[in-house]
């Protein structure tokens, strides 16, 4: 008899002011297992099966809540405000200059100090037929990191027994603000070692090429048949090494994919990553006009967890968002969010073997 969808809940522990920070477990009929925790909405374990049957963690973690509000470089967090860079921290808005928090030199990453990631929502589990969830929930206050306007945002996990993990995103605010929300899991289809025989796929045949400080040009560059080209499978390290200014802006892969034959708002594939070894496959969808594909450049040796130390290059990450620095860039498509409208966006993380019939 086939096992039904379960969540499990469980203390995780206390932050330096006493509040407590809980963990809840979805598991499907299949036994994926994925653990999330209220502090940043972190993914903290994802159980997936190779093409042997064997599970094994694919992503990338620390051992306790310390950990993760000392170090964590983002580990399996909800990004929020703002995914990505904003230039200086600086945007105009219905006519107001705002000046958001510079955590990454001179500029504005991943909503700021204390963004999304260092929060603690409310968590709601939930359990159907079919999947187990859990209902986040958030409420940023006008001023909250610089930026305007009272935000209540929500975002839904919930893993299906199709072994897909679905992240639904929403969120409403009282005045004139910007909004590019994301999910930032370091995979390592392996579950140890570099990523850099990951063969990896990108729907795309264009990226916002940086600066030196990883802010977009404004330009769109054509990649084809360059270093940055992943429009078909390709290990991660064939190229990384390429004498290439974008590849040496970034220390590696660090760039805005832009999707290509991308119709607005439409749930399509953005990328597959292959494991050969483990036969691992994750697909990654998403209703985002681009991903931003990281390489694990900055990871150094200096953290450790699940009894690994994390070396260069030993994890990769796809997140889904609008281009970064669109706030500062007209012609990007646009991240601002209206009183009376609804921000809403998907992204999903499918489970598959080279054992399965890919779709």
């Amino acid at each position: 008899m086939q096992n039904l969808p379960s969540t499990r809940q469980s203390h995780y522990g206390y932050l330096a002011d006493g509040t407590e920070i809980n963990r809840v477990t979805l598991q499907n009929s299949n036994g994926v297992e994925v653990e999330i925790i209220s502090y940043g909405g972190i993914i903290t374990r994802l159980l997936t099966a190779d093409k042997n049957g064997k599970f094994n963690d694919i992503v990338l973690g620390l051992d306790n809540i310390d950990s993760y509000v000392k170090s964590n470089p983002y580990f399996g967090a909800l990004i929020g405000r703002y995914g990505n860079r904003i230039a200086k921290g600086k945007f105009t808005l219905a006519g107001k200059n705002y000046q958001l928090d510079t955590n990454d030199g001179e500029n504005h990453l991943h909503g700021g100090v204390q963004g999304f990631d260092k929060k603690v929502w409310d968590m709601a589990p939930f359990v159907t037929e079919h999947s187990a969830g859990v209902v986040m929930t958030l409420v940023s206050p006008d001023g909250d990191q610089g930026y305007p306007g009272t935000l209540t945002s929500e975002v839904v996990y919930e893993l299906t027994n199709e072994d897909e993990l679905d992240m639904r995103f929403s969120a409403t605010t009282d005045k004139a603000t910007i909004v590019n929300m994301t999910q930032h899991s370091y995979f390592n289809l392996a579950g140890k070692g570099s990523i850099l025989d990951h063969q990896l796929m990108i729907n795309s045949k264009q990226i916002t090429p940086v600066d030196k400080g990883l802010i977009p040009t404004g330009e769109f560059s054509d990649i084809t048949n360059g270093p940055f080209d992943f429009s078909q499978l390709k290990a991660i390290g064939k190229d990384i090494n390429a004498n290439d200014q974008q590849m040496k802006f970034g220390l590696g892969y660090d760039h805005n994919y832009v999707l290509f034959d991308k119709e607005a708002g439409a749930m399509s594939l953005a990328a597959r990553v292959v494991e050969p070894t483990s036969g691992r496959i994750l697909e990654v969808h998403t209703e985002e006009p681009a991903v931003q594909f990281y390489s694990g450049n900055f990871l150094d040796g200096t953290l450790t967890g699940k009894g690994q130390t994390y070396q260069h290059r030993s994890g990769l990450c796809l997140e889904p968002q609008h281009h970064p620095d669109s706030p500062n860039h007209s012609h990007f498509p646009t991240t601002t969010l209206l009183p009376g409208d609804t921000y809403k966006t998907r992204i999903s993380y499918r489970f598959l073997t080279t054992q399965q019939k890919l779709a």
